[in-house]
């Protein structure tokens, strides 16, 4: 799986970070997500296509490769 986050877009929500912390994070300056790892093992998988539903800027893509 691939996941992008598009920074510009964040707006420092977190939901993210509650829903898939082994993921992703947010900067301490400005709240902005952050990946903490580029190829989550797949356990993680519905965490993180459940920040990309939830993010309120749809700022987080999810490829399925």
């Amino acid at each position: 799986m691939k996941i992008d986050i598009d920074q510009d877009k964040c707006v420092g929500a977190g939901q993210c970070v509650l829903v898939a912390p082994e993921v992703f994070d947010q900067r301490d300056e400005d709240g902005v997500a952050v990946l903490l790892t580029e190829d989550p093992p797949a356990q993680e998988r519905g965490g993180v296509e459940e920040a990309a539903r939830i993010c309120p800027a749809a700022a987080i893509r999810v490829d399925g490769r």
